[in-house]
């Protein structure tokens, strides 16, 4: 990727205009396939572990990273987006709507060995498929709508010796240099880098298209290679454990004060009291 010769006229994201020359891009998306939030969510006991519903839909936080993906092929005059994801029991329900925006085929690793897989586990399969599929760079969400950890992208990264360009807000590619607009409370920080590297978008970086009726069909066709563990020359020991889980404390009642005169003193006391003041 280091010697690719890149123009471009304007900002790639949301709006782009990218010409590669010679060489066709080749994105790997990192998409989770999560149970269907509509449906009652439970914990298996025995196993302290999530009851997986009947429907297996995509992560809608993964749904920007797809879109991002398909913009940049689509830009690059005929780039490649092919999703990656760990799921039990061979699941591609949630992978075939990426496939219905367009992406171009899957990979899906599903072995029972990483029931209970932690993130690092995870970016470790991630990463390996990566590998093996020879991505130019890899796109992810910050994190998962079902796990929120946040930290799968920048493991990836350091798995590969890639470089991490973490919470996205805006994205351009320019002369093989990936720059972003890294969200912060404050606002925004510039980052750049050459290729390849890992890039985490934040929810709402771009609006996700609608997949057609057309492209729900030749989602049906399209490839998806099943893996295990094994075909990707791995070792996996899972050494998590949940011991607990209960239920969130509901949250207290607020303090009520009745305006007798003195509630302005009282609450600057009590910000004083808290450090805010």
């Amino acid at each position: 990727p280091d010697s690719t010769n890149w123009t471009t006229s304007d900002r790639l994201i949301p709006e782009k205009r990218l010409r590669r020359v010679g060489i066709r891009m080749k994105i790997a998306v990192c998409v989770k396939q999560i149970s269907d939030p509509s449906e009652p969510q439970a914990i298996d006991l025995s196993t302290m572990r999530l009851i997986r519903g009947t429907k297996a839909i995509l992560d809608d936080s993964d749904a920007y990273g797809v879109e991002i993906a398909l913009r940049l092929a689509e830009s690059a005059g005929g780039g490649e987006v092919v999703l990656i994801s760990m799921a039990p029991n061979q699941e591609v329900q949630g992978v075939r709507t990426g496939l219905a925006m367009g992406a171009a085929g899957a990979v899906v690793v599903s072995d029972p060995r990483l029931a209970g897989a932690d993130a690092l586990t995870t970016a470790k399969v991630l990463a390996a498929v990566v590998k093996r599929i020879g991505a130019d760079f890899v796109i992810a969400a910050t994190e998962s709508t079902d796990g929120y950890t946040g930290t799968v992208p920048a493991q990836i990264a350091a798995l590969l010796g890639w470089p991490a360009l973490t919470f996205a807000k805006q994205v351009e590619l320019r002369d093989s240099v990936l720059s972003i607009q890294r969200q912060t409370e404050d606002g925004y920080d510039v980052v750049e880098s050459p290729l390849p590297a890992v890039v985490s978008v934040t929810a709402g970086v771009v609006e996700p298209r609608y997949p057609s009726f057309k492209g729900i069909m030749s989602a049906k066709s399209k490839p998806v290679e099943q893996l295990t563990v094994d075909d990707l020359g791995l070792s996996i020991a899972i050494d998590e454990q949940v011991l607990a889980v209960s239920d969130a404390e509901v949250r207290a009642v607020g303090q009520i004060l009745e305006d007798d005169g003195s509630a302005e003193t009282e609450i600057m006391n009590y910000l004083a009291r808290i450090k805010v003041l």
